[in-house]
């Protein structure tokens, strides 16, 4: 590592204890970020400092969020999302079909719109984007994480998260949507005039093995006045069906399928 006269040292150190960033100190006195980084490891130390990464983590600090956002997010954590809680790796993941751009996209949105400060970012995988927030406090957001599987144990939302739910009920069903559920097109046929003829209607369909997840899709739909019904398909009841033509019709007007 360079040698930096000891002024230099002493002249960052009074701007690190102020509150100025590695960055504009390193930029303001021409050293290398990474010796202002580890001269202010070691002022910490000396001083007995305990280093905690900032947060906008609305439970932690009190702040206003996007509740709506935060709504969205919710369906997409409860369907394809899980978080890791490690000592040093702590991040909240979607996973998000390749094919739908615009799911990717407005899950970042979300992340970003409900914690700002949390680095995201995307990994590519096999068939699947991962959209990833790293932080610890999606925890604090999410109180239904735990180990195990999420069909493996309770999911009870928190009064606070039930109030969001209630306030942004479409949010809720658009994004248990985005992530486990799908718009497609159902036939059947029907004897018009003694002949036999093809008949197509669209129909969402929730797929879900959590008890408890289906539960809250399905209280949410009623509140919200759409008709649904259970599907056993495979001798396996994890389906629940949206088929009345006005209740597609609202599902249409707030979900729509994914792009």
């Amino acid at each position: 590592m360079e040698q930096h006269d000891l002024s230099i040292r002493e002249e960052a150190l009074v701007l690190l204890r102020r509150g100025v960033t590695n960055r504009a100190v390193a930029d303001r006195l021409n050293v290398p970020r990474g010796t202002v980084g580890w001269w202010r490891h070691e002022d910490r130390k000396k001083r007995g400092e305990k280093f905690e990464h900032p947060t906008d983590c609305p439970k932690c600090t009190g702040r206003g969020f996007d509740r709506e956002a935060y709504s969205y997010l919710l369906g997409l954590y409860l369907g394809d999302g899980h978080i890791i809680s490690k000592p040093k790796q702590h991040h909240l993941s979607i996973f998000c079909t390749d094919t739908w751009p615009g799911l990717i996209n407005a899950a970042e949105s979300a992340m970003r719109h409900v914690m700002s400060l949390p680095s995201v970012r995307r990994r590519q995988r096999q068939g699947c984007v991962e959209v990833k927030s790293y932080t610890q406090h999606w925890t604090c957001m999410f109180p239904q994480h735990g180990p195990g599987k999420k069909h493996e144990r309770k999911i009870v939302l928190e009064p606070w998260q039930r109030e969001i739910v209630d306030a942004h009920p479409w949010a809720f069903i658009r994004g248990l949507i985005h992530s486990d559920g799908c718009r497609n097109m159902n036939w059947t046929t029907r004897l018009v005039s003694g002949e036999r003829k093809r008949y197509e209607y669209p129909r969402y369909w929730f797929t879900n093995v959590s008890d408890d997840i289906r539960q809250l899709y399905t209280d949410t739909l009623d509140k919200v006045g759409v008709e649904w019904k259970h599907c056993t398909r495979a001798g396996k009841p994890y389906n629940i069906s949206v088929a009345k033509r006005a209740s597609v019709a609202l599902m249409d007007a707030h979900v729509g399928p994914k792009y």
